[in-house]
């Protein structure tokens, strides 16, 4: 009977006497297997028996094995839809358990621990020296965030967002505590299976402005722009591109932080810092339930940290190699060691050799991500015009720029840079960069060009004299012709540069001073309405022809290329149901295009009014709808060249006396040649509820981004509903509620109430169908125009039966994906819903 005495020593006691209250507590939390979201003072989760889930059922805690080796457990939280797959926060990443006897427990002094089958610690939340009373509890919310709180007064020991792994969710902080030191930042794991830390961190670096730096180690790879009011300037898509969040910065004495508070309707996303140091934007979609992956920073080698070297520029749009250049004034160091290089001055400042600080100017450098602000100084108090008196009267100062672009007039508040710049890239909307040259670098540029320019100038003097009077004479005759032309309402030629070929644009060009007079100077009796891209008047040209001016607003981000698109385009384009452009004006900075007048305004004129949509009856909105479809039916398949419009919307579909639809504004369309069927853009462009997931999400677009936004078109003349409408009767928006009413078989309660006299049922069903079948979310579901006019015109052809659509909502989002906005705040949200019946 000696054996059990040797058994009992006392470090077996003390084992069992820790299990023993292990048992004891989880009997008393009342876990018993069944699922919880609170997890109070004593009680425990058990590997293998319990786990939290928050009360939503969005969120669980417990232990898993990546990849499914049983070898290593963690503890972690995860989305519960997708489970373990899906593990957004670790506790013991680098001391992972290697038994499955693992237990959490909840101190009475208020910390988590984490028990090896031995009962020592290999995880705290290391709260043990804060005071807590008897009803301390940890809790896992419907935010993901798992807390430690005193249930009495709410106060919060404790909390995982504030201790992220390598994911960030809405709601989290990511920056630095000035008070505390406490820092928000990503910690990449070593692989896709393996939790342990790994390789890359992103932090925020407060030194200068706030920026967002990956490191690999010790070495800087990859910076996202000092934040400058809207955005971090290298990362201008955050206004525009990506909407899945809004965006709330903080830059306080207390704390620099910026967190990303999802939009209503959201789905399940998350930020995640991969093994390879990349930004992934995941989004669960849970028809499919599969995770989509977003590849967001770095996007292209320009990205790379200080690519280019010293004054060195990258410019990943360029078609020469390497992609980094010199500005005026800077010549390379080396063409084949640009990263160590960089550029140097042709000509040293003057400030350097005689002390005259006010003999140097500066060059702007429009449109790119701002250096490393690192080594530089920062007033945000200081105007433009004293940053550069600044930066001029310090000798070693080399460039300056505004700390804050919002506002008008450049800019507010200094940022200067010393010696050398770094890490400068051009990018789509970015920043102006101030950079100092010598006064003498100005005039050497001067004389060069001048050396150029005389035996050139001699020449061309000598042929002015001798067409001076052919011009005078040309002159006349253009301007009695192009009148005529217009007058005729037909085309004449400009001999304009043209994207389509070796033909000549047939296209007048028209004086200022003649659009002037015939709006009355844009007279606001005058205006048809005002868009994204400026404002729309009438006016009455040559013999009392009565035309609609399109004036480009200066300001309104619609520059030279879309202006291009629209002049080459619509002149070569001629089909009734496209909308016909006469003539053109370019004066100065204003751009002008002229169109044919249509009295009926724009189609959203009538289907959302509620009075004007009586005027619409059925047969004129079939008609409508059978018309849009054959103009897009000529840019996809039967014009010279395929035609994607790009920004299909009810205010770009105008109607004419009969009411017969013509699609307008051309400036985001784009052109394919030959074979190609689909491309992508890093520039999406478009309106919100228009564009299709995969333009809206990965910047592809194709023929059928148009069919998706027919589709949308053609729910919304039917329903006279938008498709932004928020919430209605419960449904997100325009989508959902179709498919709701159409998988429940109540699809003819989608029929706008006043068409309840002239409707027929079996062409507004068969609409339906068609306008869902447009909108599915794949675009190999979606059928070519060419189908869907046979659909349309053929009430024999048999139709398909859509999928479910993805819904894409867009609360407050009433502009065009190009148009800048005043605030950082970004509505666009992505949601789905629950499949019908």
């Amino acid at each position: 009977m000696a054996t059990p005495t040797k058994f009992l020593n006392l470090p077996s006691l003390v084992l069992l006497f820790r299990i023993l209250i292990l048992l004891l507590s989880h009997r008393a939390s009342g876990a018993g297997g069944i699922a919880s979201d609170t997890l109070n003072n004593g009680g425990n989760i058990t590997d293998g028996e319990t786990t939290l889930v928050s009360a939503g059922g969005s969120f669980t805690m417990g232990f898993f094995s990546p990849g499914g080796a049983p070898s290593k457990r963690y503890l972690g939280i995860w989305f519960t839809a997708s489970g373990a797959d899906s593990v957004y926060w670790v506790a013991n990443h680098d001391t992972p358990l290697t038994t499955t006897s693992g237990v959490l427990v909840l101190s009475s002094g208020g910390s988590l621990r984490l028990l090896n089958v031995s009962g020592q610690t290999t995880w705290s939340s290391n709260t043990t020296g804060v005071s807590a009373s008897p009803s301390t509890v940890a809790q896992l919310l419907d935010s993901g965030n798992l807390v430690v709180q005193e249930q009495s007064s709410g106060r919060i020991l404790w909390q995982s967002f504030d201790h992220p792994s390598n994911t960030m969710l809405a709601g989290m902080k990511f920056g630095k505590n000035l008070k505390t030191g406490a820092e928000w930042s990503l910690t990449s794991w070593r692989a896709t299976n393996d939790p342990a830390t790994g390789e890359y961190r992103r932090v925020m670096d407060i030194k200068g402005l706030p920026d967002i730096v990956t490191w690999q180690g010790n070495v800087k790879k990859y910076r996202s722009g000092p934040w400058n009011g809207l955005w971090f300037s290298g990362v201008p898509d955050m206004d525009s591109d990506f909407k899945l969040f809004s965006v709330q910065m903080v830059d306080s004495a207390d704390e620099v932080s910026y967190a990303l508070n999802a939009t209503a309707g959201t789905p399940s996303t998350r930020m995640v810092l991969d093994e390879a140091g990349r930004m992934q934007v995941l989004v669960w979609f849970p028809t499919s339930r599969v995770w989509r992956s977003y590849p967001w920073v770095p996007r292209d080698v320009c990205d790379e940290y200080a690519s280019c070297g010293a004054f060195g520029f990258c410019n990943v749009d360029t078609a020469s190699i390497p992609l980094c250049s010199c500005v005026e004034g800077f010549s390379p160091v080396n063409q084949s060691q640009w990263s160590s290089g960089g550029c140097r001055r042709d000509v040293q400042l003057e400030c350097g050799s005689n002390g005259t600080a006010g003999a140097d100017r500066f060059m702007v450098v429009k449109g790119v991500k701002l250096p490393d602000t690192d080594k530089a100084t920062v007033d945000t108090s200081a105007t433009l015009e004293q940053c550069k008196e600044r930066c001029l009267a310090n000798c070693s100062c080399v460039a300056y720029a505004p700390a804050d672009i919002r506002g008008d007039g450049g800019g507010s508040g200094c940022v200067m840079w010393k010696d050398s710049i770094v890490d400068v890239r051009y990018i789509e909307n970015g920043q102006d960069l101030y950079l100092r040259l010598a006064k003498s670098e100005s005039a050497r540029n001067r004389k060069n060009v001048a050396k150029a320019v005389l035996p050139v100038m001699a020449s061309v003097l000598v042929l002015m004299a001798a067409a001076t009077g052919v011009v005078w004479v040309c002159k006349r005759r253009v301007k009695r012709r192009n009148r005529d032309i217009l007058k005729k309402a037909i085309l004449g030629y400009s001999n304009a540069p043209n994207e389509l070929g070796d033909e000549n644009i047939e296209l007048p060009f028209v004086s200022f001073g003649e659009i002037a007079a015939a709006t009355n100077n844009f007279s606001e009796e005058n205006m048809l309405g005002r868009g994204g891209f400026g404002k729309v008047y009438k006016g009455t040209l040559g013999q009392n022809i009565e035309v609609a001016i399109k004036r480009l607003g200066q300001g309104s981000g619609q520059g030279a290329e879309e202006f291009r698109n629209e002049v080459v385009l619509i002149a070569k384009l001629q089909h009734r149901n496209l909308v016909r452009l006469l003539g053109c004006c370019i004066h100065g900075d204003e751009k002008l295009l002229i169109y044919e007048y249509l009295p009926n305004k724009s189609l959203d004129f009538f289907i959302f009014d509620a009075t004007n949509k009586y005027l619409l009856d059925w047969s004129t909105r079939f008609k409508i709808i059978k018309g849009i479809s054959r103009g897009l039916l000529y840019l996809h398949q039967d014009s010279r060249l395929t035609i994607i419009h790009r920004d299909l919307k009810p205010s770009n579909i105008l109607l004419d006396a009969d009411m017969n639809p013509k699609i307008s504004d051309f400036g985001m369309a784009r052109i394919f040649g030959g074979n190609q069927l689909e491309a992508n853009t890093n520039r999406v462009v478009g309106t919100y509820g228009y564009m299709s997931p995969e333009y809206a999400m990965d910047g592809a677009f194709s023929v059928k981004s148009d069919t998706y936004g027919f589709g949308v078109i053609v729910l919304e003349i039917i329903s006279g509903l938008k498709i932004t409408l928020t919430h209605y009767r419960g449904f997100p928006n325009l989508l959902a509620y179709a498919w709701s009413l159409w998988m429940d078989g109540k699809a003819m309660d989608l029929v706008d109430s006043s068409l309840a006299k002239s409707c027929s049922r079996t062409e507004a069903l068969r609409c339906i169908q068609i306008g869902l079948l447009c909108v599915q979310d794949n675009p190999n579901y979606r059928p070519l125009m060419s189908s869907v006019v046979t659909m349309l015109e053929n009430e024999s052809t048999t139709l398909s039966v859509p999928k479910q659509p993805v819904y894409f909502s867009y609360a407050g989002a009433q502009g065009t994906a190009a148009e800048n906005t005043s605030g950082s705040m970004n509505n666009m949200t992505l949601t789905t819903v629950l499949e019908g019946r």
